[in-house]
Formats: C-alpha cells, sequence, structure tokens
C-alpha cells in the first residue's frame, strides 16, 4: 500500500513536558532580498512520540502524519543523535 509522498524534516526537540508529545524546532536559511544575506527562520512542530523516548536537546527526523489532535501532524521517525539528558 503507497501512501504517497510524505514529507520528512530534520529538527531538534525544545519541549518535552506534554505526555505523547514534543516540539521540534527546524531550522531553514532564506536569503534576504535586499541584503543578499542568507537568514535562519524557524519553525515550530507539535510532534507525536509514542514511547516518550526523546528529550530536550536531541536530533530527530520527523514525518508528515495524518492529525492527531488539534495541532499535531507530524509523528517522530527516528532519533539521529542524543542529548543524553543534558538540560
Amino acid at each position: 500500500m503507497n501512501r504517497g509522498m510524505r514529507r520528512t524534516l530534520v529538527g531538534r526537540v525544545v519541549s518535552d513536558r506534554m505526555d505523547k508529545t514534543v516540539v521540534v524546532r527546524v531550522e531553514r536559511l532564506v536569503k534576504d532580498q535586499r541584503y543578499k544575506k542568507y537568514v535562519r527562520r524557524y519553525s515550530r512542530f507539535m510532534v507525536h512520540d509514542e514511547t516518550n523516548a526523546c528529550s530536550v536537546g536531541d536530533r530527530v527526523r520527523i514525518i508528515e502524519h495524518r492529525p492527531l489532535s488539534k495541532n499535531k501532524r507530524w509523528k517522530v521517525q527516528t532519533t539521529l543523535d542524543s542529548s543524553a539528558g543534558v538540560r
């Protein structure tokens, strides 16, 4: 069964205080029209973490998913590198 093209993004966990949910900040570079310099822009996503395995500082790959709640449309696919409990 083909699920279509689901987007994946890589970001860093900034909050893990909720149950089965983490907030992931994804960074991208955008070129400024006037000054021709690259500026960092951020997006924050509410991401489903079924096993509560992610902690603050972890780098994770997230994948697009069906709506799970009012704000959650993404799910943790893998943890790329762990912060090892550093807060």
